[in-house]
């Protein structure tokens, strides 16, 4: 969806009243400009992570992670308007810790990859009454890839030196000993009402 268009249903939702549930096919235009943000920047992050393992190598390609994904992130928000991140329960970055909303996005979305949906389409969204108002909120799986496991699998398998280039840079990590297909965390995308 446009800014255009995203401007007339936003009015339209004033409108209509602030306190009202937007309809079923609003909230699919807001879930479709969701899945928009987040696949941007899930394609920018491991674009840039890829080029970094093939340059500097899995303990440079650190930094991509810890440095550009919050960048990215705040990149993609602001050209779309809506408030991007990544979280997880077992997150490395302090920052990436899920709100209460996020971690039960998450576990339901884990329900679902185990009762055999694909993990690629996995998605999720509410519209939920907050301290600060209504918002729209949406969650996108983030699939462990088999490059993930580099520096989120089994310890015992790690390179010595991402070992330790991540207890110098996440002396608090709890983002390893993860398997492909399983869920790293989401992409949590809000947007006020």
């Amino acid at each position: 969806m446009d800014r255009t268009s995203w401007f007339a249903l936003s009015v339209s939702a004033l409108l209509a009243g602030c306190a009202g549930t937007p309809s079923a096919e609003e909230q699919a235009a807001m879930a479709a400009d969701a899945r928009k943000a987040s696949g941007a920047l899930i394609q920018q992050l491991g674009g840039e992570l890829k080029a970094a393992l093939g340059e500097k190598g899995p303990e440079g390609a650190i930094s991509v992670c810890k440095e550009r994904a919050p960048q990215i992130a705040a990149e993609v928000s602001k050209r779309s308007g809506l408030e991007i991140r990544r979280v997880s329960p077992k997150n490395r970055n302090p920052a990436g810790v899920p709100d209460a909303w996020e971690a039960q996005a998450q576990a339901g979305l884990e329900k679902r990859l185990a009762a055999g949906e694909k993990p690629d389409t996995l998605d999720t969204w509410q519209v939920v009454s907050t301290p600060q108002g209504r918002q729209f909120r949406y969650a996108k799986a983030l699939p462990v890839q088999p490059v993930c496991l580099t520096c989120h699998g089994d310890p015992a398998a790690m390179s010595d030196g991402v070992k330790a280039r991540l207890a110098a840079e996440y002396p608090l990590d709890k983002a390893t000993g993860y398997a492909p297909g399983m869920l790293r965390g989401i992409v949590s995308v809000k947007r006020p009402l």
